[in-house]
């Protein structure tokens, strides 16, 4: 028997008043897999993630969870997990004694909904026993993605998960979230930060203004034909540029660039041109040092569907 889809929604809205927050969202969501969901503030982004949460219910469409229909009432199956808007947590308790609540209130035992796994999952065994309303940002976050893992969940949501993480955190959280993923657990995260989403996800979501600009898999964002621009760095500036001019299909940004004290071109190509620049660097015997787009493909597909200004301009909450 095939396994339902976690998550499969069809034409759902969401009103509020005369505010449309989300207008006819179709999304699919399959076990196993990493989904992002990215749009600018107001896109609808925490609204969709409280309906698959049980938060709220759609005013139009239908919407099926771990192969449940979900209707009118505030009430989604068991297996889901997560939380919106920051983790709800007691700041007076530990964070031992958080996690030991959650389970009382599900009328379970510590030992039994396993709290000892669930902090050393996320890495907070050496602060068990501090009281939250010490933690930081980041600490929170992972508290709040324990107390999630208790539950064993089939479907997990989160929102900007990353917040207030460490280099080594960030790390520590997503691989708790991909190797759930490899176990069959839907993750689906909401993210400013879009290298993050890059990294981790393999299907994304983009909302603007309440509906989908687009949904399926990154890949499919990277069109060859698409123009992106990159930053190359080489053994011999110099020769590089006078190649770069020569080969089809590539475009100066920046005639000489300068940046930490190296020489570097700034060029918009294809995919297609700039493999053949690459071939006429070998060539020529000159070193590809970097060669990095300046925008991700997932952002510059951002911005292109929603017309917004640059992520690190915008608002992040």
């Amino acid at each position: 028997m095939d396994t339902p889809p976690a998550v499969r929604a069809r034409g759902i809205s969401k009103f509020f008043g005369e505010v449309v927050a989300l207008d006819g969202v179709d999304l699919d969501v399959a076990p196993g897999q990493l989904h992002g969901l990215v749009g600018p503030n107001g896109a609808g982004k925490t609204t969709l993630l409280g309906l698959l949460l049980g938060l709220a219910v759609p005013d139009k469409g239908t919407l099926e969870i771990l192969g449940t229909p979900v209707g009118r009432v505030l009430a989604v199956p068991d297996g889901v997990a997560g939380f919106v808007d920051g983790p709800g947590l007691y700041p007076s308790m530990t964070a031992r004694q958080n996690l030991a609540a959650l389970a009382a209130l599900r009328g379970k035992d510590s030992r039994t909904m396993k709290v000892e796994d669930a902090i050393d999952q996320v890495g907070l065994t050496d602060v068990a026993d501090d009281r939250v309303r010490g933690f930081s940002l980041g600490m929170r976050q992972r508290l709040g993605l324990a107390a999630a893992l208790l539950t064993k969940p089939r479907l997990l949501i989160l929102d900007e998960p990353s917040n207030g993480l460490d280099p080594a955190g960030k790390k520590h959280v997503y691989g708790v979230l991909t190797r759930l993923a490899a176990d069959g657990t839907a993750v689906m995260l909401s993210s400013h930060r879009m290298d993050d989403v890059e990294a981790l996800c393999s299907g994304v979501t983009i909302l603007a203004t309440g509906r989908v600009a687009f949904s399926g898999p990154i890949s499919k964002l990277a069109s060859e034909d698409s123009e992106l621009d990159y930053r190359v760095i080489t053994s011999n500036p110099p020769a590089a540029r006078r190649l770069a001019r020569r080969t089809p299909g590539i475009r100066l940004r920046d005639d000489n660039t300068v940046q930490d004290g190296v020489e570097l071109l700034v060029i918009s190509a294809t995919i297609p041109a700039l493999d053949e620049l690459v071939k006429a660097l070998v060539r020529d015997d000159i070193a590809v040092r970097e060669l990095a787009p300046v925008v991700s493909p997932l952002e510059a597909a951002f911005l292109a569907l929603t017309e917004q200004a640059p992520i690190d301009q915008q608002e992040t909450n």
